[in-house]
């Protein structure tokens, strides 16, 4: 389900009323759907546990509901979770202007579906903190669940798709060694990214997805693409100039004479890139930007429940 349609999301002047748009959505999915047993009530309460301290339980929601649920309180943090972001040139794809038909490219998709999860995260009172990285890490901030973090976060994710950049290239693998590095304390770490870097350097790639599990954090890695023209190349049937973001490199071809070997190549390094997530324990997700945020959200809250 897209909670928002595209034509909103051309103007995202508003980032915290977006985010809460995509969040109230998704909430009212969780009541309609088999998810219904999740706890949507983040803010104030959560399921008591056998063997705790009676004092703190709410008896007026058992009275209402009768299950108990204790409430929480501010300084309460069970989770901290990083979010990284891939700001590479390739993110902004596909290009979007003011006379674009797509209102969508991937850095859109990435910063929006950012902003949902810190939503959710501070309405659970967890801790969340951001990382930019490109050819370098260019942001990264400490995990922190106070309202004023959660807008200057938001202000960092405005800024990112204000400023649209050109050949930037990506160097994934130094930039998670790096923030496996900088992120102390057992962690979930979320990941954005189309994860298209050099492919020579693949084993380095997967060495850096590796070093994050080694540090003993939780990672959910979103593969952040538009499925349409990147993995299944569909193009109209016509001469087409195609332009490396990254590098600025172009090519003129007719999309028939190279579908069979490009998807081939592509649909193979998804799968060996999901094996090695598999074989890492890392949540593997393809995230396509045209099928809306439920996957993503839907996905954070099965990881969250299933890490207490």
């Amino acid at each position: 389900m897209q909670f928002i349609d595209n034509d909103q999301v051309r103007n995202l002047g508003n980032f915290e009323l977006l985010a809460r748009q995509v969040v109230e959505g998704f909430i009212i999915g969780l009541h309609k759907s088999p998810f219904h047993g999740f706890s949507v009530e983040f803010a104030e309460h959560r399921i008591y546990n056998p063997g705790e301290p009676t004092k703190n339980i709410d008896w007026k929601v058992f009275a209402r509901t009768d299950k108990m649920y204790t409430k929480r309180y501010e300084e309460e943090t069970n989770l901290r979770c990083q979010i990284v972001i891939d700001t590479s040139s390739s993110m902004f794809f596909p290009e979007v202007t003011t006379t674009s038909e797509d209102h969508v490219n991937k850095i859109r998709f990435s910063a929006l579906a950012a902003a949902a999860l810190m939503n959710l995260l501070k309405r659970q009172r967890d801790a969340f903190g951001l990382s930019f990285y490109d050819e370098s890490v260019n942001l990264h901030t400490r995990p922190k669940s106070s309202t004023t973090h959660y807008r200057l976060m938001l202000t960092h994710l405005q800024r990112l798709i204000e400023n649209p950049t050109r050949e930037v290239k990506t160097t994934t693998a130094a930039s998670l060694h790096q923030i496996a590095e900088s992120v102390h304390r057992r962690s979930l770490v979320i990941i954005f990214s189309d994860m298209f870097d050099d492919t020579e350097k693949e084993d380095e790639l997967f060495a850096a997805l590796q070093h994050l599990r080694h540090a003993k954090h939780e990672v959910v890695l979103f593969h952040t693409v538009d499925k349409k023209k990147e993995i299944d190349f569909e193009f109209e049937n016509r001469p087409y100039e195609f332009i490396d973001m990254e590098s600025g490199e172009r090519v003129k071809l007719q999309p028939h004479q190279v579908k069979e070997y490009y998807v081939e190549q592509v649909v193979a390094y998804k799968e060996r890139l999901r094996l090695k997530c598999l074989q890492y324990k890392i949540d593997y997700v393809e995230a396509d930007i045209n099928n809306g945020f439920r996957t993503v959200l839907q996905q954070y809250m099965v990881k969250r429940n299933r890490m207490g």
